[in-house]
């Protein structure tokens, strides 16, 4: 009777047949590969909660959360955190988020579920701006909260000179106001950080990247030179969300007001292409630099502004894009990059990671990383930098001449402008009014804790006032 065997010989395969390495030595030959290396004389820092990536507008909704699972998976994959402080930040509290906005709108965040049909009649629900855009989810607080505290504690590392430049891609959600939601955003962080950041600075430029207008943010410091806005977007006022931001919107009309001439638009038309959007960039962003003097930028990256995005209509690519983040990274400032929009959720982690590595002053390989996580949702390139501008492209409606007098005229605005303020500033701690309200509740507590142990023993004793000393 013939014997089977039962085990055969493990035969090794050929060199290169299979991988054994481990995932943390497939990363540490991307390190070295790509030179990823901590940056010599400043330090960048990385702020993400995974918990955000969780979370779902609903199935047909074009806001993905999912977008930043991708870009974090990118950036581990070349192993650009090693070069990077990370950290995990805590949620906004509620406090926090009412530097800003009402009690009552975040009060209605805090306890709207799904659940509770929203009546259109209802003043108390519609006001608020919940709708199609702006949809009631499950964990919608915790959502606002998590990236809204992101972008605080990316902040708080600038002002603590605990880094130079802070990144948070779950923020930047400029459309939403100070009592209502607007444009799939809920709660401003660009605004919570802004007012962080001017505890310690005179003077910040917020810098719009997004397709869509940043009227949240501009309406916020509409009234105040300490916050220059300039945002570069499409405009058509009667058919481009959100219809606001033409040249002429510049701030307040009285020039007394101090935000007169503090409001920058660049309103664009369709299909701007790589060079045209880099140069015209540099020559906006150059002289808000030289007459306004911020002591600190924002800068919001929003990714539908890439050619073939779902709701956008320009044909930009991932380098030029990350271009002007370059340029604004050359200014030497502190410097807080935030995500925003951008609806095609693999071109929008590529962007990301791309600008990621920018702020590292990396050259990044552009074959993804094979063992990059979902990779087959890059297919079927798997480049980090995929043409885009040919993507669903758009007839380019800028031309030089319209662009040249873009440039004018924001140098008009700037000639307004009477130097840069000066503001007397106090070295206050983060979170001062918070730990003022907590000290005073508690003293409230205890004043109100003594105050009835006293009543309680005078009516035993029937002697009014006997214990009052």
């Amino acid at each position: 009777m013939t014997r089977t065997a039962v085990v055969n010989d493990y035969k090794h395969p050929q060199p290169g047949a299979t991988s054994t390495l481990t995932l943390d030595e497939k990363v540490g030959q991307e390190i070295v590969k790509n030179g990823i290396k901590r940056p010599k004389g400043y330090t960048v820092s990385y702020h993400a909660n995974p918990e955000v990536e969780k979370m779902h507008f609903g199935p047909k909704h074009p806001m993905k959360p999912w977008r930043l699972t991708l870009t974090n998976k990118i950036v581990l994959a070349y192993g650009m955190h090693e070069a990077m402080d990370v950290y995990i930040p805590r949620a906004a509290t509620f406090q926090e988020m009412t530097e800003y906005h009402k009690d009552d709108y975040i009060h209605f965040l805090s306890w709207v579920t799904p659940k509770i049909k929203l009546d259109p009649e209802a003043s108390n629900i519609f006001p608020y701006n919940m709708g199609d855009d702006c949809p009631v989810f499950d964990g919608l607080y915790e959502y606002c909260s998590l990236y809204s505290g992101a972008s605080l504690d990316a902040a708080r590392k600038l002002t603590n000179n605990q880094s130079d430049i802070a990144i948070n891609w779950s923020g930047g959600l400029h459309h939403a106001k100070k009592a209502e939601a607007s444009g799939f955003c809920y709660i401003n962080d660009i605004v919570l950080a802004i007012l962080q950041l001017l505890l310690y600075h005179p003077r910040v430029l917020y810098i719009d990247l997004d397709v869509h207008h940043g009227d949240g943010v501009e309406q916020a410091f509409w009234s105040t030179d300490r916050v220059m806005t300039l945002s570069l977007h499409k405009y058509d006022k009667a058919n481009f969300f959100p219809g606001t931001g033409g040249s002429d919107d510049t701030g307040p009309k009285n020039s007394a007001n101090p935000g007169a001439h503090h409001s920058l638009n660049v309103p664009l038309q369709d299909g701007i292409d790589d060079e045209s959007y880099v140069q015209l960039f540099k020559d906006v962003v150059s002289p808000c630099i030289g007459t306004y003097q911020p002591t600190a930028i924002v800068i919001q990256c929003g990714g539908d502004s890439l050619g073939g995005d779902r709701l956008g209509c320009f044909n930009i690519n991932i380098r030029a894009h990350g271009a002007c983040v370059e340029f604004t990274k050359q200014l030497g400032l502190p410097l807080l990059v935030l995500g925003g929009g951008g609806y095609t959720p693999r071109n929008v982690a590529r962007l990301w990671a791309h600008e990621t590595s920018v702020c590292l002053g990396t050259d990044l390989h552009p074959s993804l990383p094979a063992h990059t996580p979902f990779i087959e949702h890059f297919a079927p390139d798997k480049s980090l930098y995929p043409e885009l501008s040919q993507t669903g492209r758009y007839d380019n409606k800028n031309t030089g001449k319209y662009l040249r007098e873009i440039v004018t005229s924001i140098r008009e605005q700037l000639r307004y402008v009477q130097g840069s303020p000066s503001v007397q500033l106090q070295h206050m701690p983060p979170d001062l009014g918070a730990i003022r309200d907590e000290v005073e509740r508690e003293i409230q507590e205890e004043r109100e804790a003594r105050d009835f142990g006293r009543r309680r023993k005078e009516r035993g004793a029937g002697i009014r006032g006997e214990y009052a000393h």
